[in-house]
């Protein structure tokens, strides 16, 4: 019986500028929504439509950004816009942000606990036994700086490897392969434990963080998931970060495992097969591991003169009151070393015809000719992040506009590729705003734009659009 779980994952609305020219919204790093649709359907099956978050997809590749130079100065904000390729009187506006990279050699000493799900919901192929070989990746990363305990949960928790030095491989990996599954869940009594060993052997300065490693199937436990955020809210604010990996199919619980990870200050990943460890865990192991920037939020201000109307694309468990992004008590996204995010809004220019709202009776979209403000009238929008480095409760603002674009000459691969994945993520979650785009039309863009390649993901993505075609 499949007793998977998702939240209820709706597009977003068309906001009109002229009642509407603020979207906030916090950035979001987590990947898990692509790779588990990758296992659907390469089991023969779409996803369900919920399981389906655009701005997982997108942020799954790497987009050539320009690198800062400066730690201080932890990230870059780009920006580009085009017609979107489903719908010529639209335009898509991307903006991105590029992490400062952090070389392996560099990283912050670690104190990490693996919380091991060894219930016996685990007992499957692509469950622990996939886990294990995951695991031992990372600790191959690690050295005589750092720490790893593995703490175990099924019934009952408990400590199967206490704090050792991460270049103590051989006992690492003897723990790992001797681990079983059996019993029930009480997933909460767990992470109380893991969380506690983590402050015990906490490391000033490092890298502090649980990973948990479960198919999210909290069945047993005294604590209520509220109890549970709580928790782990709390331990974040003490500068323990939570990591959730998530494994197998069928009880598979989405929606804990990445809201456990947004509270905690963590990045959510699933876990398909082995060469998504190798990526999240080796690959990307800087952003996974090590903090720039914390709290990390945008504000896109729209131009009435230019922009009638936007939708962000994706973020819709993101999204944050206007009046959060200048509050440093709201928590917002982590962005880590050398990680990109990026975001697509679908907008209508002012001057466009067919809209998707009736302009207002009583109100107007565009300033009059006789307006004193005619400084920003070649602004499309105006971009703003927030920020707070690693170690300051204070936050710190970059801005910049995103100026008119009167013709369109030539379209950046990445705009290219990044507009097919997010169409592709539109047509999983049923097509509302993408017209007569069809799976066809994606392959044909991806492909037109595919680029440098060298881990191969983008032309995988092309085969999973192929496959999905086939499915519908």
């Amino acid at each position: 019986m499949n007793t998977e779980n998702y939240s209820v994952s709706l597009s977003n609305p068309v906001k009109q500028v002229n009642s509407n020219p603020l979207s906030t919204f916090s950035v979001d790093v987590d990947s898990g929504s692509y790779s588990n649709m990758r296992r659907f359907i390469n089991h023969g099956q779409l996803p369900p439509k919920d399981a389906v978050r655009e701005e997982a997809f997108i942020n799954y590749f790497n987009y050539q950004y320009s690198t800062p130079e400066r730690i201080d100065t932890p990230f870059k904000v780009h920006s580009e816009v085009a017609n979107a390729p489903w719908n010529n009187q639209r335009q898509l506006l991307k903006i991105g942000i590029k992490g400062f990279e952090i070389a392996k050699a560099d990283l912050k000493a670690a104190n990490l606990v693996f919380l091991l799900d060894v219930s016996g919901s685990m007992n499957a192929a692509d469950k622990l036994p996939l886990l294990k070989t995951s695991l031992t990746m990372l600790t191959k990363q690690l050295d005589e700086n750092d720490s790893v305990a593995i703490v175990v949960y099924a019934g009952a928790a408990g400590v199967v490897l206490p704090a050792t030095a991460g270049n103590d491989q051989q006992t690492i990996t003897n723990a790992l392969n001797k681990l079983a599954a059996g019993g029930s869940t009480n997933g909460a009594q767990g992470i109380e434990l893991a969380y506690q060993i983590a402050q015990e052997n906490f490391k000033e300065g490092g890298v502090n963080r649980v990973i948990l490693a479960t198919d999210g199937d909290f069945n047993v436990g005294t604590q209520s998931i509220d109890k549970l955020k709580e928790m782990i809210a709390q331990k974040r604010d003490t500068g323990i970060a939570l990591t959730t990996l998530g494994f197998g199919q069928g009880n598979y619980n989405d929606a804990l495992m990445e809201q456990l990870a947004n509270i905690g200050n963590g990045q959510h990943a699933y876990i398909d097969n082995i060469n998504e460890a190798r990526k999240v865990l080796v690959d990307e192991i800087s952003s996974t591991m090590q903090i720039i920037a914390k709290d990390v939020k945008i504000q896109v201000e729209f131009n009435p003169q230019q922009v009638a109307e936007y939708r962000l694309i994706g973020y819709q468990n993101r999204l944050l009151a206007n009046e959060d992004f200048n509050n440093d008590n709201v928590d917002a996204a982590e962005l880590g070393a050398g990680h990109t995010v990026t975001a697509l809004y679908e907008i209508t220019l002012a001057k466009t015809d067919n809209k998707y709202i009736d302009e207002s009776r009583y109100q107007t979209n565009v300033l009059t000719e006789t307006s004193t403000d005619h400084l920003n009238d070649q602004e499309l929008a105006y971009v703003k992040v927030r920020y707070k480095q690693p170690n300051s409760d204070v936050s710190q603002l970059i801005s910049q506009p995103v100026m008119v674009v009167d013709k369109v000459t030539k379209q950046s691969d990445d705009f290219k590729f990044a507009s097919a994945v997010a169409g592709f993520a539109q047509l999983l979650k049923g097509a509302k705003y993408t017209g007569q785009w069809q799976y066809q039309d994606v392959i044909n863009l991806a492909v037109e734009s595919k680029g440098e390649d060298p881990f191969g993901y983008r032309a995988e993505f092309i085969q999973l659009v192929r496959t999905a075609s086939a499915l519908q």
